[in-house]
């Protein structure tokens, strides 16, 4: 029981982080509880696909095979069924209805996936597993799914750059969670620097990406407000 409310603390904390950052127009509950049951059920396509590509891991030398299994393997299955799951699920919603609505449910689908993936290694690893991804692991898929979110949120919005910043919203994720992997995966004990530096940097660009969303959903609701007060003002 211990382990099971280790495996997703770190989850609950992140969402309740999320929640709260949206600070205009909150979005529905059910739909966020929607989100995260959506992105716990990715693993079962998830785990076929990564046991299909996993397959030709052993065509490739050392570090290519390492860079195949991080990239490949995990990165882009996971971030592609996240994307999906988040493309079905609020694209054509009325609630989304805000940028910084993109990242809400980004990370809410992301944090679905890491808490089914969390169980599943702490219970396998134990305590110190469990504390060591609550630091890690879970932030890091929250900070993909962030980095999915911006420029999902953009996308929405701005219709001219649709298609580019929506192929951001999926490569960008792969290509952080990829590098994560591949660090990990390479087992050479000095990239444990670069390791900790990596996750620093996921740290800083996740606040950044958050932090500029959310001060243009505030521009946005405050002139939203400003032209509802002066239709309604008398001549």
């Amino acid at each position: 029981m211990n382990l099971l409310v280790l495996s997703l603390a770190p989850v609950v904390v992140i969402a309740a982080y999320i929640y709260f950052r949206d600070k205009y127009e909150k979005e529905p509950l059910r739909l966020l509880l929607f989100a995260l049951l959506v992105g716990g059920l990715t693993v079962i396509p998830i785990l076929f696909l990564e046991r299909f590509l996993d397959r030709f891991t052993v065509l490739f030398p050392w570090l290519f095979a390492a860079a195949w299994k991080a990239f490949a393997v995990a990165a882009f299955s996971e971030e592609l069924f996240k994307y999906l799951a988040l493309y079905l699920l609020i694209w054509k919603s009325p609630e989304f209805n805000e940028k910084f609505d993109g990242i809400v449910y980004a990370v809410y689908v992301s944090l679905g996936f890491a808490a089914v993936e969390n169980i599943l290694y702490v219970m396998d690893g134990g305590l110190s597993t469990g504390i060591m991804r609550a630091i890690t692991a879970v932030p890091a898929h929250a900070i993909f799914g962030i980095t999915m979110g911006f420029y999902f949120g953009l996308a929405k919005f701005y219709e001219k750059q649709r298609q580019s910043l929506k192929q951001k919203a999926l490569l960008f994720p792969i290509l952080l969670h990829g590098i994560y992997d591949f660090i990990l995966f390479t087992e050479i004990g000095w990239l444990t620097i670069v390791f900790v530096g990596f996750v620093v940097y996921l740290y800083i660009s996740g606040l950044k990406r958050l932090r500029e969303l959310s001060r243009q959903s505030i521009y946005n609701t405050d002139y939203d407000l400003l032209n509802e007060k002066l239709s309604n003002t008398k001549p």
